[in-house]
């Protein structure tokens, strides 16, 4: 099915119950502003129309917002425990040696450190590997540097979770 067509799980959302919508959203994306946003767009055309206004509400959410945003991910390497769409999504990390997760716990420490919350990367389809030398690499930038790829990186993970969430049976 592409994107631009309504799909049945795109029509179910639609019409929701506000509340019910709001905590599928709030599933998807800790951000009161991105859920408020997302929710007062409703109904979508398309799935294609629900991915632009998730992406607008991303550009527009202040440091604050993001920070809230970011307050709903664990670490890498600890998903949530109970928590299907962390352990789905850094299931990168499940086969990793234990050198790999001490380091990675060593990488998060130092960026939550520098940066004062979570590493956030978009994990689905990555290796421990490849999140690791990500860590490596980012824990360097400046924090403005930092907070766009951060964004970059939530817009990712929502449009996933958005996918998931408006999907066929």
């Amino acid at each position: 099915m592409t994107s631009t067509s309504t799909s049945p799980g795109l029509a179910r959302f639609n019409v929701l119950e506000e509340h019910a919508a709001s905590a599928a959203l709030h599933e998807a994306c800790a951000a009161t502003a991105w859920v408020a946003r997302l929710l007062a767009a409703r109904p979508y055309a398309t799935v294609d129309d629900l991915y632009a206004t998730s992406d607008a509400a991303m550009a527009e959410l202040t440091a604050a917002d993001l920070a809230q945003a970011m307050a709903g991910h664990p670490p890498i390497g600890r998903p949530k425990p109970g928590d299907p769409a962390s352990a789905r999504e850094q299931r990168g990390m499940a086969g990793a040696s234990e050198e790999l997760r001490a380091e990675m716990l060593e990488l998060n420490l130092a960026y939550q450190d520098t940066f004062g919350h979570v590493f956030l990367i978009c994990a689905t389809g990555r290796t421990g590997e490849q999140m690791r030398d990500a860590a490596r690499e980012r824990i360097g930038n400046s924090p403005e540097r930092e907070r766009e790829i951060v964004r970059a990186e939530l817009g990712k993970i929502n449009r996933i979770r958005l996918a998931r969430l408006v999907e066929e049976d």
